[in-house]
């Protein structure tokens, strides 16, 4: 378990005018075992850093031992989902939405985002936060590994209704396909065995939609690693879902009309880092005899 904190601390002198401070700032403990001996060691281990003044290690220790209990006692209470729905609802809506009456009275008479975002599901790559997304800026599909699937009237009419809405209805200007490093989807396409072998109900599936990005990836990166295919891939089946996208007849009558546009993104959360790229497609349209 790792508790960061900042601790400032006054220890009173015998000159009651005379205080000294001392700022402890983002101290880490890293407790292994609350129980026994790793638990006192994280303590000797920072009653070290407070040996400015012997006078005080005893105090000090006291002090950050107490702390540290308190700290360790509020990570291991139980989760409560409801309370914490409720408190991030009031912090909503105390810091943003009471901030921003005009915003939300306007988005009550409607929306108009610019872009449709494809995202997926994983906890740790919401769009909104990634891109500093306002209410009403965005429309976003999130699935496993942010996959397009291709055009079809009965499979995936789920993410079909929401391109459709997006691109006729809400006459979004761009179309985003983001993939993230670390991907579970992706590394699910990656290990399904080449014989086709499958063993859950809808995961495999699903990323199939990106085989053919797998076939390119494996064909021309077959000397890199497993975790370098992956990156790799993760790249590879963003291009599989913009080419996906034109297979909707409105999409791609929008790409023609140059309306729309279609951009593909991947984020790496652990560097940091955002990759944003266009992809040229050679569109003509149709000629009646």
């Amino acid at each position: 378990m790792c508790i960061s904190t900042n601790i400032n601390t006054q220890l009173s002198l015998c000159d009651p005018s005379s205080t000294i401070t001392f700022s402890f700032l983002f101290i880490h403990f890293k407790i292994k075992d609350m129980a026994g001996d790793s638990y006192e060691e994280a303590i000797a281990n920072l009653t070290k850093l407070l040996r400015v003044n012997t006078d005080f290690t005893d105090f000090a220790t006291a002090k950050i031992k107490q702390l540290t209990t308190e700290l360790v006692a509020a990570e291991l209470e139980p989760f409560n989902p409801d309370e914490r729905i409720r408190t991030g609802f009031n912090r909503f809506r105390n810091e943003n939405f009471r901030q921003n009456l005009e915003l939300y009275s306007q988005l009550a008479k409607g929306q108009n985002p610019k872009f449709l975002v494809f995202a997926c599901s994983d906890s740790r790559v919401c769009p909104s936060h990634i891109l500093d997304f306002q209410p009403g800026e965005a429309f976003v599909v999130r699935n496993i590994a942010n996959m397009v699937p291709p055009y079809h009237k009965t499979k995936h009419s789920g993410t079909g209704a929401a391109i459709e809405y997006a691109v006729i209805h809400l006459k979004v200007e761009n179309i985003v396909v983001i993939g993230h490093s670390s991907c579970g989807g992706i590394k699910g396409l990656m290990s399904i065995p080449d014989d086709g072998t499958i063993v859950s109900d809808f995961i495999e599936h699903w990323v199939q939609i990106c085989s053919a990005a797998k076939s390119k990836v494996k064909e021309e990166a077959n000397e890199l690693d497993f975790s370098e295919q992956c990156t790799n891939l993760e790249k590879e089946a963003v291009n599989v879902s913009l080419g996906n996208l034109l297979t909707y007849p409105f999409v791609r009558e929008a790409v023609v009309k140059k309306t729309l546009a279609l951009k593909g993104a991947h984020y790496d959360f652990v560097k940091g880092a955002f990759e944003l790229w266009d992809i040229e497609f050679k569109i003509s349209s149709s000629l009646s005899f």
